[in-house]
């Protein structure tokens, strides 16, 4: 199965848990790269207890591993170190 099998059409966003078919589909890829990816640690595993993927984990990991988390985190630490410089001017 690939992430063009899955129809999707009738969701009006994303699920928060996903199986393997829809994660596929979210991310553009095949079933088969999504095992890979978390055989490789770059995605997370299933939530516990379940055969879904929560969306959160995912979209996290996929974060960190592009850089986008700490460039976010440097964004924030940049706006406060200039907040604090025009408070002291």
């Amino acid at each position: 199965m690939s992430a063009d099998d899955v129809n999707i059409s009738h969701l009006p966003d994303w699920p928060r848990l996903m199986t393997r078919d829809v994660l596929a589909a979210y991310l553009t890829v095949s079933i088969w790269q999504v095992d890979d990816w978390r055989r490789e640690g770059i995605l997370p595993s299933y939530v516990p207890g379940t055969k879904r993927f929560d969306r959160a984990a995912v979209d996290r990991a996929l974060d960190q591993r592009s850089g986008l988390a700490n460039a976010a985190r440097k964004s924030r630490w940049s706006e406060r170190i200039s907040q604090d410089g025009d408070r002291a001017a």
